[in-house]
């Protein structure tokens, strides 16, 4: 898939009135933290010259994305990338690794990447306040717990960037892989699987069942299956969550959320400036064509 196949796909819009749910809407400190820095650690993904830069190396948009995100983990067995990605099919994250690995060497990956995410962020935001936010939230992640949260070990101990834009891309990455991997560890404490977990988030947020677990990679009887689980268990309902379904979905986020109590609490009350501020970016970001508009992409995860 190349880029431009990749915005038909992902960049439908909904109506402006597309409620999102309250958990997002009206979160706390972890959701709301979480949220801002969303489009900006996902900048490479959808950067039109990111995405060209990499395409100099061989990588299309889906070998790039599994090479960028999965590269700090070194030149590792394709299961090992599959297994820390979760919500992904991992016969898919696995070819998709595999086939970014014979294109170029994961090192010159990284390097083309961050290089090209100094140039386009740095176009989107500019640098007006850019490296104090930056170094910040660092200090927020420098001593956060990294038991259990591979990506997020991994992304914290690469070389930190020399432009102020590729530094504040790092640093809401790693905000994000560190609730990613509490998220996965919530979801698994809760006995759910990857498909059963996508098809609870997709209809918490308002989707149709199996519009967000398609897209990663699962195959529709795959998602039936698990939807019928679901609906054996109460907690779906023809095509939408039960009372009971969405309390479940609401307790993993309740316990994604309370372990991110320790990046919450490094930034104590400078967290609402910064989320303003990059909300700010964020919505540049999105102006620009570097994130879907689409508010339930935003707040899936």
């Amino acid at each position: 898939m190349d880029y431009d196949e990749a915005l038909g796909v992902f960049y439908a819009t909904r109506p402006d009135d597309t409620p999102v749910p309250e958990a997002v809407s009206g979160g706390g400190p972890a959701r709301r933290l979480r949220d801002a820095v969303e489009p900006i650690a996902m900048h490479p993904v959808w950067s039109r010259l990111v995405n060209e830069r990499l395409a100099g190396l061989g990588l299309d948009f889906l070998t790039g994305y599994v090479a960028g995100r999965g590269g700090p983990l070194g030149d590792t067995a394709p299961a090992v990338v599959a297994a820390t990605f979760a919500w992904f099919d991992p016969p898919l994250v696995e070819s998709l690794w595999t086939a970014a690995r014979e294109a170029a060497p994961i090192a010159d990956v990284l390097h083309e990447r961050t290089q090209a995410i100094a140039e386009s962020l740095g176009e989107v935001i500019g640098d007006d306040g850019v490296d104090e936010v930056a170094q910040t939230l660092r200090e927020a992640v420098r001593g956060a717990d990294a038991a259990g949260r591979p990506l997020f070990a991994a992304l914290r101990a690469q070389p930190w960037p020399d432009a102020p834009a590729a530094r504040l891309q790092r640093a809401c990455d790693l905000v994000r892989e560190h609730r990613s991997d509490s998220h996965i560890a919530a979801a698994i404490g809760s006995g759910r699987g990857s498909v059963e977990m996508n098809v609870l988030t997709e209809l918490w947020l308002g989707m149709r069942l199996g519009e967000y677990t398609a897209s990663r990679g699962f195959a529709e009887p795959v998602i039936e299956a698990a939807a019928e689980r679901l609906r054996a268990e109460g907690l779906v309902e023809g095509a939408e969550l039960s009372e009971r379904g969405r309390a479940a979905r609401a307790e993993i986020e309740r316990r994604t959320d309370a372990m991110e109590h320790s990046v919450v609490d490094a930034l104590g009350d400078q967290l609402d400036w910064l989320v303003a501020r990059l909300d700010r970016w964020s919505g540049a970001c999105i102006a620009a064509a570097c994130f879907p508009p689409d508010p339930l992409k935003r707040a899936a995860g």
